[in-house]
């Protein structure tokens, strides 16, 4: 997950013993409902370290901050996100914890590709691109391989969860 183009801000990396236990605690609906009502105190300490600190960084899990345009308000949203990197792309997955609505984010990013991320307490302006096709399911299938919770989240919804490339502008 290391790139050139997006700094490896996570705090722990892979821990192998913890791994499976914290998949299954994740992949679990009351994971799932836990992690929800965490996000607004993990969102608070990435904006209040400027994007270097995470409840969720011990264990490795990638986090970064998106924030985006609201397509309705034009007002800056700013939402917590684990990301996978490869080359000089970042990419998400509009999963919304399975829920039967996609993220307001992943709206944003259809009605406005620039957006910028926070990593590592650097700002770097992206463009997002959604996948689809084979490119979506091969993204994909590697949220599925780093963790199980996203095939959780598909048998807990009918939509098809949105997958976006972010490329550095």
């Amino acid at each position: 997950m290391a790139s050139d183009a997006f700094p490896d801000v996570r705090w722990g990396h892979d821990r192998p013993l913890l791994k499976k236990p914290l998949d299954a605690f994740a992949s679990s609906r009351f994971g799932s409902w836990y992690i929800r009502k965490m996000t607004p105190i993990d969102r608070k300490l990435l904006n209040r370290s400027n994007g270097r600190l995470t409840i969720f960084g011990p264990i490795g899990v990638p986090l970064l901050l998106l924030t985006t345009t609201g397509r309705k308000t034009g007002q800056p949203r700013t939402t917590p996100l684990t990301y996978m990197c490869e080359d000089d792309r970042l990419y998400l997955v509009g999963s919304n914890f399975g829920q039967r609505h996609h993220p307001a984010w992943s709206w944003n990013l259809l009605d406005n590709h620039d957006a910028s991320v926070l990593m590592g307490g650097i700002e770097i302006p992206v463009r997002a691109t959604m996948l689809t096709g084979g490119e979506r399911e091969r993204i994909f299938d590697k949220f599925v391989e780093y963790t199980r919770t996203y095939e959780e989240y598909t048998s807990r919804t009918t939509r098809d969860l949105r997958v976006f490339a972010l490329d550095r502008r």
